[in-house]
């Protein structure tokens, strides 16, 4: 059998319809004959294009993925000779805009955070390819920040923290938006929230700087 065509209008299709599919439903209440009827497509399209209702969904989370990171991509954050406080500054303005944009990313938003939720052998993948190396970044702009090495459980703990601040305005946007709607009302709201979190993480790496040379 031939390998099929995945720049095929028919395989397009699909792969849009099941991030939403995927997104609305999750992918264990999802069926491919749903897919395929949305799709307006043959039940066996989902077989001839990915081979199973599994790898389907695979990459449909790495779709999501790359959609995202297309429309915000990290390219000035990795330019070293940008200060690590800019640097720092510029990640977590692209990662808040990210995601808490509804209008642009719509469904991508909503699958990645179902699979957060409700996690499945997808996400292993996804962690290695895509947020291990984002990790990997937040560690490399910290440790410039900071000069001096720092054990392992404090590196993880400064990434998470930092990382956390963004997340609270996600996963608790339906509280933000009744009691703080204002953080985030309009793309100068985030950008200065952004600008918030970034002031506040280094007014907390500044002090560990300063105990880190005096400990050296």
């Amino acid at each position: 059998m031939p390998e099929p065509n995945t720049h095929e209008p028919t395989f397009d299709r699909l792969l849009q319809v099941a991030v939403e599919i995927f997104a609305e439903v999750g992918f264990r209440d999802a069926t491919v004959r749903e897919i395929c009827t949305r799709a307006n497509v043959n039940v066996a399209s989902v077989s001839y294009y990915f081979r199973s209702k599994e790898v389907l969904y695979e990459q449909a989370i790495a779709f999501a993925f790359q959609e995202a990171c297309q429309l915000y991509p990290p390219d000035a954050s990795f330019d070293q000779s940008l200060s690590p406080e800019l640097r720092l500054g510029l990640v977590i303005d692209g990662f808040l805009h990210k995601l808490l944009d509804d209008s642009r990313l719509g469904f991508l938003n909503k699958l990645i955070a179902r699979e957060i939720y409700e996690p499945t052998k997808a996400l292993d993948d996804i962690i290695a390819t895509v947020i291990a190396p984002q990790f990997k970044q937040f560690e490399d702009i910290i440790q410039q920040i900071l000069g001096t090495p720092i054990d392992k459980l404090t590196m993880q703990r400064c990434i998470t923290s930092i990382f956390g601040q963004c997340l609270m305005f996600k996963h608790s946007r339906s509280i933000i938006d009744r009691l703080y709607p204002e953080l985030i009302a309009d793309a100068l709201a985030i950008q200065a929230t952004a600008q918030h979190i970034t002031q506040f993480s280094l007014n907390a790496l500044l002090p560990l700087k300063k105990s880190l040379q005096e400990s050296a």
